[in-house]
């Protein structure tokens, strides 16, 4: 079965016509689905116009929140109310194409677990698409995982990936990236993108600086969630090592000068070296205690969530792990 997962947001123009079309791809191609709608706090008639869809299709399931949560946490109450095997996210504004389903399903058939969509042809104000270019580059550069369109809105993977990612924040742009830090196999393929018809973009500039700070927050759950000490610790060394070496420069210089010692004491005190030295001194001090400490809430936490991702277990002894 395809879940297909449809966070909404004051969309309520866009659902019947964006159900329509899901419905005529699904019965051309003969799809077992489950529509899942999570009304993320919508302040017009979306949710009466979810109930009424609900009322006349039963494959029809939906999430109603208390007020915005944020698209990150109405993917993941999606994913874990979901029962198909099969999970996929697509926006209710139309802008993202139902043709394109059975492509997304054909792809994961050939073995792969995430398939990305890519905007090549993006019809949006230049101001979100240049932006978006450059946050795609970085997120390639830094995460190791070379995507046209990171934030493409039309995603599909198994529901093994869903199990084994949390969802907070915005990380939802994330999750390629997540599943690929987890050894998932990540692909992408060009998908259709068609203009807005019905109200609003709810992304302004404020979108473009959570994603960079969100970035840097993948960047260390992926390459150091695991071994804190081991991004902590080094910059610790390093503000150690520096101060360290000004400190031993002034301290030879006063060893070897030949000035009286009240000329001395003064000169090397006035010098901006020396408050700077012992400032990096006590800064990778901190760093590597925090490094301790957080390594002490890895080891006594991370227990509960597991540092490995299991593709295959065989024999009767591994079935069941202990």
């Amino acid at each position: 079965m395809l879940t297909i997962i449809i966070p909404v947001y004051d969309e309520a123009a866009s659902l019947a016509e964006l159900h329509t079309e899901i419905d005529r791809v699904c019965r051309e191609q003969q799809l077992e689905v489950e529509l899942l709608f999570v009304d993320d706090g919508s302040t017009d008639k979306s949710w009466p116009v979810i109930r009424e869809l609900a009322a006349r299709d039963s494959r029809i399931g939906a999430i109603r929140f208390r007020r915005n949560f944020g698209k990150a946490a109405a993917l993941s109450a999606g994913m874990q109310a979901a029962r198909g095997e099969t999970l996929m996210m697509m926006d209710a504004d139309l802008q993202d194409d139902p043709a394109e389903i059975p492509r997304f399903l054909a792809q994961l058939a050939r073995g792969c677990d995430v398939v990305n969509g890519w905007k090549r042809r993006r019809l949006d104000p230049w101001h979100k698409v240049y932006p978006s270019l450059v946050f795609n580059w970085l997120v390639s550069r830094l995460t190791g995982l070379a995507l046209h369109d990171h934030n493409c809105g039309l995603k599909c993977f198994r529901r093994e990936v869903a199990a084994e990612i949390r969802l907070y924040g915005e990380l939802h742009r994330f999750i390629p990236v997540l599943a690929h830090a987890r050894g998932f196999v990540v692909t992408e393929i060009e998908i259709n993108h068609r203009p807005r018809r019905h109200g609003h973009s709810k992304y302004g500039f404020r979108r473009f600086v959570r994603g960079f700070l969100d970035l840097l927050t993948v960047k260390f759950l992926t390459g150091f969630g695991q071994r804190p000490q081991h991004i902590l610790g080094a910059v610790g060394l390093l503000c150690f090592a520096m101060g360290g070496l000004g400190l031993t420069y002034l301290a030879v210089i006063w060893m070897l000068t030949n000035l009286p010692p009240h000329l001395l004491a003064e000169r090397i005190g006035d010098r901006p070296l020396l408050p700077y030295s012992i400032v990096l001194l006590l800064l990778g001090g901190q760093l590597i205690s925090l490094g301790f400490l957080a390594e002490l809430i890895v080891a006594y936490t991370g227990r509960d969530s597991d540092t490995y991702s299991v593709a295959e277990r065989l024999g009767a002894n591994a079935l069941s792990p202990p």
